[in-house]
């Protein structure tokens, strides 16, 4: 079933503010929660597609990504290797992203404690990692698959994440009543104010240890490292970043593993210079050949190109060479090639190198200098901005 866009899902303008958007999202959350349309698929649905929108627009690195690329570009399987995979986000993803943001400010007392309890009854989600990838111009031009060494939290092989003892369990919180929150009440002129938070003795599990794994202390984590192999399609830039699923930290006591955000750093090249996708390039070229034209050959990223220099070309003059740039992100094709060539002036002359130029100066007749455009104007002009 195709998806709805996320800013009609909302009702939202595509211009909507960080608080619009919130809103928005808070009203179709309360319309369309489980809790208070038990056993209704369609309630179900409508809250689970909201939610969706809202953890993507309301990130502002993946609302740009979804208003430049749409779906496919938070897709795990189509354009950019995956920017956030929601293809499998279910209803207890869109549960518990619902009282991440909203839990705990009296919804207990909107949808009862089943909420509550379904939150409780999963183990906590690993922590999401961030790491940089660098990339040689040749590399994002072609694609690469690299192999990266990511230092993180792993499962206790002691206690296989569980935190405990082996052939040892776990009992209900004494302080909470396996609620996993503790909840203070306090009265004013204005009313009575019920605070909800974590209850410290539990960390929120509503469970407690009793013998508590000797190796991670009963948090079921400890320090590690594990290597994993990232797919690089070509023609990223820096700043886009690849998510790989489930390859963060593990999470304490069993649970999930977070993400791991795989970001990309493009590497200065040395000779050729990238503009989106198209690539800058100086070629130096001599008298002659300014004058009577030639045909050359010049450095191009997948190795040689030749270049016709026409006669009469002045220094500075901007060629393009269709289809020799950065492949296009997404999409078919792939940018250009530009070469600024420059007429050098020879520093040294051979006695017989210079019998010619007097020669020739005898014929030639200075011209004032064109400054109707300067190097920056042709330049845009050649790129068509």
């Amino acid at each position: 079933m195709e998806k709805r866009d996320y800013y009609e899902a909302l009702e939202i303008p595509r211009d909507a503010s960080a608080d619009e958007i919130k809103k928005a999202y808070r009203q179709k959350a309360l319309q369309y929660h489980p809790d208070k349309n038990p056993g209704n698929k369609t309630a179900e649905d409508k809250f689970k597609e909201a939610t969706e929108a809202y953890e993507v627009l309301k990130d502002p690195q993946k609302r740009q990504i979804y208003d430049q690329y749409g779906h496919q570009g938070l897709s795990g399987t189509g354009g950019f290797g995956g920017f956030g995979d929601f293809a499998g986000f279910d209803l207890s993803d869109a549960l518990r992203a619902f009282m991440n943001d909203f839990g705990g400010f009296g919804f207990e007392s909107i949808f009862g404690e089943s909420t509550l309890r379904r939150r409780r009854s999963e183990p906590q989600r690993g922590r999401d990692l961030q790491i940089k990838l660098v990339l040689t111009l040749e590399e994002v031009a072609a694609g690469v698959e690299k192999s990266i060494k990511v230092k993180k939290l792993v499962a206790c092989d002691r206690c296989d994440g569980s935190g405990r003892e082996r052939g040892t369990s776990e009992k209900t919180c004494p302080r909470c009543n396996g609620s996993g929150q503790q909840k203070t009440v306090t009265r004013s002129l204005f009313g009575q104010f019920v605070n909800v938070s974590v209850c410290p003795y539990c960390n929120g599990t509503g469970r407690i240890i009793e013998k508590p794994c000797l190796e991670c202390a009963g948090n079921g984590r400890i320090k590690g490292q594990t290597t994993i192999r990232v797919k690089i399609p070509p023609g990223v830039s820096s700043g886009n970043y690849i998510p790989v699923k489930n390859a963060g930290d593990a999470g304490p006591r069993g649970g999930a593993p977070g993400d791991l955000l795989v970001i990309i750093e493009e590497k200065e090249h040395a000779v050729f210079t990238r503009h989106d996708d198209d690539l800058f390039i100086e070629q130096a070229i001599n008298f002659s050949q300014a004058a009577l034209g030639d045909q050359i050959e010049i450095l191009a990223l997948e190795g040689k190109a030749l270049l016709k220099i026409p006669p009469g070309t002045q220094s500075g003059k901007i060629f393009r060479l269709r289809g020799k740039g950065i492949p296009h992100l997404n999409g078919y094709g792939r940018g250009d090639q530009l070469v600024r060539v420059l007429v050098i002036t020879p520093e040294k002359l051979s006695p017989e190198e210079r019998e010619l130029f007097i020669h020739l100066s005898k014929h030639q007749k200075s011209k004032p200098l064109r400054t109707d455009k300067s190097f920056f104007e042709k330049l845009r002009e050649t790129l068509g901005v």
